[in-house]
């Protein structure tokens, strides 16, 4: 018998026998030794035939073929081990398994990669929740049936545990087939870590994969902590002492974990005969659970109301309660002879410590801080902090030593440079202050050969910055002054500026993502506008963004910086403004408010929506001005909310005082992030202008006169080598596509496909002009 030959030998039919080896059995006769053979069942040969040789070709390295001798030989699938000659099946590589319902003739697959970008949602209002997000895994393993398992362990201090029925996870912890789940009952100031493994059919085979492999994990974590929660609730309120003109109160609350700031608490009181309709309340912030109340008038009942308040100042439920004035008591001729007496020596008394205070404050008045200014005399309030321009101090230095941090440049590294500012390059780096641990900074640096004038107006940024302390307002570190090259440090934000993270990420988040980032900036925004500091250039260039997608309002050159910035500007007597961004009014007349920060707000919610798109797209700021003053609007972005483009369009009324004002704008999107199924309604739009969609390119019209230029004019020059490849050369092919065209080329990602498939609607429709932005 020949070399390399494989023979079977059918003996009845119970059984059959493989042979591997040159030569067998045959006939009865052994023609070799050395015989190895492999016993299967008559069930997959269903043959009844006397013992006999039957001879065929083995298939060559990299091939297999099936039980039956007639079967032709097969490439080994993907995955596979290569064997040698006359393989009969593929066994997995290393690393790679078949499912139990995968076929043995089938390919074999990976594990999954972590899920990515994971990152937590929380809204101020919502105590006690978070929604956790991610995208899928980088690498599927070649599969289809991903699900996912989310696993909860709370930290207080260095004990971790399983969060347990403690914390819910809705819809279920595990099977999960979406990118997401809904964490609810969460402690407010534990450490949570939330770990996210991504599953699929070939899991069960994870425990099989060496320690020290190199293969990465098929889990994502992240740990946070809800800083904020709901204030504790104020239980009783009693009453401590009374008199004719005056009531002593105090109150209780539940008991609750400590806050990271001592509990305040908001007072109102009004008469309670007083008619409804023109109620006055007198409200009083405390820092203590207890009040006097002077100059109330005798014999009345006036009803009190009391809530905590949380440390960033949002209210809890109040308790109201009702006290009465003592009556006037009936006084005698001579007690009224004796009190007038008295009050005549006290009065004489206070004119003379009243002239003894003024000569003294007279003497002190250089030692009085313009900042500080309060609601009243009253011990129990607190004094508001209010922005001090520092140019007012006519020495620059002064304003930084008051409200910034002097650093020595011997703790600060610097590791790369991430950009350029106005002043010198932007660098990010590492502080290591004596006492604290290494924290991630940015370093702003002043270029060589900078003028004092320059000096002072980039430490100014710093004195400005010094004096904000937000959530959502970029935080200052401190400067370095004192040596030859200056730097300014501040947090570092990983994600960058907003408008770029968000051109990165086009499409990938979600409505209730992008409405939570709007929050955070309105929220700084309202802070500042409490702190009766304006922007003047508010945009999403000005919005950094940290790992968390927490979003912080930076950017604080005021118009030094509107005199250099490079976006669309438009030359006044006062210097440069960015018209895109800017109210009419302050286009027209530099009346820069806290209403022009609104509209400029309401234009940073329209890039938002919009993932980063340039508002107006390449309008001229001459046609952006004319546009605007003839009541013309920008139009919502695709699959903007209603909700939130209604906002948007109260944001830009032509009448400043008619606009929410930055506490409106934060209740309101509050109350949409705590009910998500309000943005489910999404804003009508035109497909030719949301996404600026011409029709034709150029100011002659001619048409778009190639797939890529069309491309390119909506920001989706990263596909012209599908489009290349799948065939479509010209623009009449493209106006032919439909989505399943468009999904076939390889346009996975869901706002890509939409912005594809309405710039082709948009095409197919010129029958209207494309200026389309009235209100």
């Amino acid at each position: 018998m020949k070399s390399g030959t494989i023979v079977i030998l059918v003996q009845h039919i119970s059984r059959a026998v493989w042979c591997w080896n040159q030569l067998v059995y045959c006939n009865q006769k052994e023609t070799s030794l050395g015989l190895v053979c492999d016993v299967f069942s008559s069930s997959q040969f269903l043959m009844k035939v006397s013992p006999v040789c039957v001879v065929f070709s083995e298939c060559q390295p990299g091939f297999f073929k099936a039980f039956v001798p007639s079967d032709t030989c097969k490439l080994c699938p993907a995955n596979t081990q290569l064997l040698g000659s006359g393989a009969l099946l593929c066994p997995c590589a290393e690393g790679f398994y078949r499912a139990p319902d995968d076929p043995a003739t089938g390919p074999c697959s990976g594990l999954p990669s972590a899920p990515q970008e994971l990152f937590a949602t929380t809204t101020q209002l919502a105590a006690g929740k978070l929604h956790l997000s991610w995208s899928p895994p980088e690498d599927t393993g070649g599969r289809s049936d991903i699900t996912y398992s989310v696993e909860c362990r709370c930290c207080d201090g260095a004990t971790c545990q399983p969060c347990g029925e403690k914390v819910r996870l809705e819809p279920a912890s595990k099977g999960l087939m979406h990118t997401w789940v809904a964490v609810s009952e969460l402690e407010p100031h534990l450490n949570y870590t939330f770990t996210v493994e991504a599953h699929s059919g070939v899991s069960l085979f994870a425990s099989q994969v060496a320690p020290r492999s190199n293969r990465p994990p098929s889990t994502s974590t992240l740990t946070t902590a809800l800083h904020y929660t709901d204030p504790p609730k104020v239980t009783s309120m009693r009453l401590v002492e009374r008199s004719p003109t005056s009531l002593s109160l105090s109150w209780a609350v539940a008991p609750h974990r400590p806050l990271p700031r001592p509990t305040r608490y908001e007072l109102s009181y009004r008469k309670k005969d007083d008619n409804l309709d023109v109620t006055t309340y007198t409200v009083l912030i405390l820092e203590k659970s207890s009040v006097q109340i002077s100059e109330l008038s005798p014999a009345t009942a006036y009803l009190f109301r009391v809530k905590a308040l949380s440390p960033e100042g949002s209210p809890g439920g109040s308790l109201e309660d009702e006290f009465e004035t003592l009556p006037d008591m009936p006084q005698s001729n001579t007690a009224v002879i004796f009190g007038a007496a008295v009050g005549g020596a006290a009065m004489l008394f206070i004119v003379v410590v009243v002239l003894l205070v003024r000569k003294r404050r007279r003497n002190s008045h250089t030692r009085q801080e313009p900042e500080d200014t309060y609601f009243s005399s009253s011990e129990q309030l607190k004094p508001l902090k209010t922005y001090v321009d520092p140019h007012t101090y006519e020495d620059p230095n002064t304003a930084i030593l008051k409200f910034a941090s002097e650093i020595h440049p011997s703790h600060v590294t610097k590791q790369k440079v991430i950009g350029a500012g106005e002043f010198g390059e932007v660098f990010c780096g590492i502080l290591k202050a004596p006492g604290r641990k290494e924290v991630a900074v940015a370093i702003k640096t002043l270029k060589p050969g900078y003028s004092e004038k320059q000096r002072q107006d980039f430490l100014s940024e710093a004195s400005i910055m010094g004096q904000f302390s937000h959530q959502n307002i970029i935080r200052l570190e401190g400067v370095v002054t004192k040596f030859k090259h200056a730097m300014i440090v501040t947090e570092y934000m990983e994600n960058g500026a907003l408008d770029k993270y968000l051109k990165d990420h086009d499409g990938e988040l979600p409505s209730f993502q992008l409405v939570g980032m709007m929050r955070g900036i309105a929220a700084g925004m309202k802070y500042l506008s409490d702190m009766s500091y304006v922007h003047r250039d508010l945009a999403a260039r000005n919005i950094l963004v940290n790992n968390n997608l927490e979003c912080k309002v930076s950017d604080f050159g005021l118009s030094r910086v509107l005199e250099d910035d490079p976006e669309g500007t438009y030359t006044t007597s006062g210097g440069k403004i960015p018209i895109r961004w800017t109210a009419p009014e302050a286009i027209a007349y530099r009346k820069f408010t806290s209403a022009s920060d609104v509209w400029s707000f309401g234009i940073v919610m329209w890039e938002v929506m919009a993932f980063g798109e340039r508002p107006y797209w390449d309008m001229s700021n001459c046609e952006v001005m004319k546009a605007i003053n003839e009541a013309f609007r920008l139009p919502a972005p695709m699959d903007c909310p209603s909700t939130v483009y209604q906002l948007m369009l109260q944001c830009w009324l032509q009448e400043r005082s008619k606009r929410p004002r930055f506490p409106d704008i934060v209740s309101l999107l509050d109350k949409l992030l705590r009910s998500p199924e309000s943005l489910k309604a999404i804003a009508d739009f035109d497909p030719r202008v949301s996404i600026r969609l011409p029709s034709t390119s150029g100011s002659d019209g001619s048409p778009f006169r190639s797939v890529s230029e069309w491309l390119e004019s909506i920001k989706m020059s990263q596909y012209s080598e599908n489009f290349t490849c799948a065939g479509v050369f010209t623009m009449d092919q493209v106006l032919q596509m439909k989505n399943e065209d468009i999904k076939n080329i390889g346009v996975r990602l869901p706002g890509h496909l939409k912005r594809i498939a309405y710039s082709i609607l948009g095409l197919k429709d010129q029958t209207s002009t494309l200026s389309v932005f009235a209100v």
